[in-house]
This record gives structure tokens, C-alpha cells and sequence, in this order.
């Protein structure tokens, strides 16, 4: 049973999570690349795109951490598990793709990344670049959807979200 305090935290650490995660690949894939390469020549650009990822990755792998794990808890202490809404289903599964698609991020194009820059293929850490950007772009687009699904979704199942744990 999920206690109001506990619910609370919970919930704002869901929320944090999300801002995170979500706010920062959108960040990284609309904000940033235009001023980049507007002032920035290639080498200095990959440069920058590496001190921004090598700080940023570490903050979203605690966010999955804390998006997943607080979203269980509250879905199975609040909103009753395998019972809960369809749209909590849904978030949950949409969540799930964008975690893979993180870990593939990081695992594969971001490596591929570091290891083009140890060995000065400019070219290739390039490619790698705008492969991670494009992923990122997906996971900044589909997490703002996502958050439309959790704002609207009791209002479209017709079922108010209760922000009182206890109130079944």
C-alpha cells in the first residue's frame, strides 16, 4: 500500500525523471545543434558533443531508473497493477521502447562515437553524431507524447485521476 506521503514522492520523482530524460533529448536534439554549428568548426563541435554527452548520459540513465522504478510502484501501490487504466498501459509500454532505445544509443552509436574520435575519423564520429540526434529527436517527440497520453489520459477514458492514493 502506497501511503500519501510515499505517493507524493513517488509521483514527483516520476515527474523529475521525465523532465529530465525527456526535456534533455529534446534539448539535445532541437536547442543545441544550430548554435553548434553556426560557431563551431567540426572538430570543435564533436568536441563539445562529447563533454555534452559524457555529462548528460549518466543523468539519463538515473532518470530511466527513476521513471521505471517509481512508475511500477505507484502503478502496482495506487493504481492497482495489472488492473490500472489503459493508458497507464500504454505509457508504460511506450516507456519501455524509449528505455531500449536509449540503451541502444548509448551502446552502440555513442560508442561507435568514442571510438571514431580516439581514432581521429572526424568523418565517421560525424555520422555517428547525427545518428544519435535523429535518436534522440525520437525519444524527445514520442516522450512529449507520452506526456499528453498521462495528462489526458483519465479525461479521455472518462476516469478523473484521483490524486488521493487512498480514495478507491
Amino acid at each position: 500500500m502506497v501511503t500519501p506521503y510515499t505517493y507524493f514522492a513517488l509521483l514527483t520523482l516520476h515527474v523529475l525523471g521525465i523532465v529530465v530524460w525527456i526535456g534533455g533529448s529534446f534539448f539535445v536534439y532541437a536547442a543545441l545543434p544550430a548554435p553548434a554549428a553556426e560557431i563551431l568548426q567540426p572538430a570543435q563541435r564533436l568536441a563539445l558533443w562529447q563533454a555534452t554527452f559524457k555529462r548528460f548520459f549518466p543523468w539519463v540513465w538515473v532518470s530511466v531508473a527513476a521513471v521505471f522504478i517509481s512508475g511500477e510502484w505507484l502503478a502496482h501501490g495506487w493504481l492497482d497493477g495489472l488492473n490500472a487504466p489503459l493508458y497507464i498501459h500504454v505509457m508504460f509500454g511506450i516507456g519501455v521502447l524509449l528505455m531500449l532505445l536509449f540503451g541502444h544509443i548509448y551502446f552502440s552509436p555513442y560508442r561507435r562515437m568514442r571510438q571514431a574520435l580516439a581514432a581521429g575519423d572526424e568523418a565517421e564520429a560525424l555520422r555517428r553524431l547525427k545518428q544519435i540526434r535523429m535518436f534522440l529527436g525520437l525519444i524527445g517527440v514520442v516522450g512529449l507524447l507520452v506526456v499528453i497520453i498521462g495528462v489526458s489520459g483519465p479525461m479521455l477514458m472518462d476516469q478523473p485521476l484521483v490524486l488521493d492514493p487512498l480514495a478507491k
